[in-house]
C-alpha cells in the first residue's frame, strides 16, 4: 500500500476512484422547518441529477447536485402552492436549486462537503455533515454507494422572509431549515 501524501485523507472502505452518478429514484432530499413556534412541517424536493467525482482521496473528490423546487411536496397542496409562489421560493423566476462542492474534509468518524448552495437566486457556503454507508452490488450488477449528509441553513440567508406574526408574539415560520439528504450513487462504467 502505498502512503498517501501529507495532508490527504484515503478514501472509506468500498468507495473507489470515478465517476458515481446519483441515482434521483432512490435518492431524497427533504427538509424540516418550526411552524407556530410548536410544531414542524416535513416535505422533500425532487434530486433530478448529480455526480460524484471521487478522486484518489477525500480532498481530490467533488460533487455537483441539481434538485427542482417545483417538486416541492409538504402533504398539502395549498401550502406547497405557496411555498412555490412568489412569496416564497418563487419557481417561475428562480428555476433549479443547485450545490457544487469546493471541500472534502473528514470530521471524527464522518467527513464534511463543503460547497455553493443555491436557492432562490442566492449563493451561500454550507457545510453538510456527511456518512458514507457503504457500498453494494444490486440485483442489476451496478455497483452503488450510499450516503447521508445534513445541514441547518437560514432561510433569510437565501432572501426567503416571508413570515406572519402571531397573536402570543413570534412568527408562523421559523428561520431555520434543516435538510436531509439520502444518496444513491451508482458508479459509472
Amino acid at each position: 500500500m502505498t502512503a498517501l501524501p501529507t495532508g490527504t485523507t484515503a478514501l472509506p472502505t468500498g468507495l473507489t476512484a470515478g465517476t458515481w452518478n446519483i441515482d434521483p429514484s432512490h435518492t431524497e432530499a427533504s427538509f424540516t422547518v418550526r411552524h407556530a413556534g410548536i410544531s414542524k412541517v416535513r416535505g422533500t424536493v425532487a434530486v433530478t441529477s448529480g455526480v460524484l467525482t471521487v478522486g484518489e482521496d477525500l480532498e481530490a473528490s467533488s460533487v455537483t447536485v441539481t434538485l427542482d423546487p417545483t417538486t416541492v411536496s409538504t402533504g398539502d397542496a395549498n401550502r406547497d402552492g405557496h411555498l412555490k409562489s412568489g412569496e416564497f421560493f418563487d419557481v417561475e423566476k428562480f428555476g433549479d436549486w443547485t450545490f457544487t462542492s469546493t471541500a472534502v474534509r473528514e470530521s471524527g468518524s464522518e467527513h464534511v462537503v463543503v460547497g455553493d448552495l443555491t436557492i432562490h437566486g442566492v449563493t451561500r457556503e454550507v457545510e453538510l455533515e456527511t456518512t458514507f454507508n457503504g457500498t453494494a452490488v444490486d440485483p442489476f450488477g451496478n455497483t452503488r454507494a450510499g450516503f447521508e449528509a445534513t445541514v441547518t441553513i437560514s432561510r433569510k440567508d437565501f432572501d426567503l422572509t416571508w413570515n406572519a406574526a402571531l397573536e402570543a408574539g413570534g412568527v408562523l415560520v421559523g428561520d431555520k431549515v434543516r435538510i436531509d439528504l439520502d444518496v444513491s450513487a451508482i458508479k459509472a462504467a
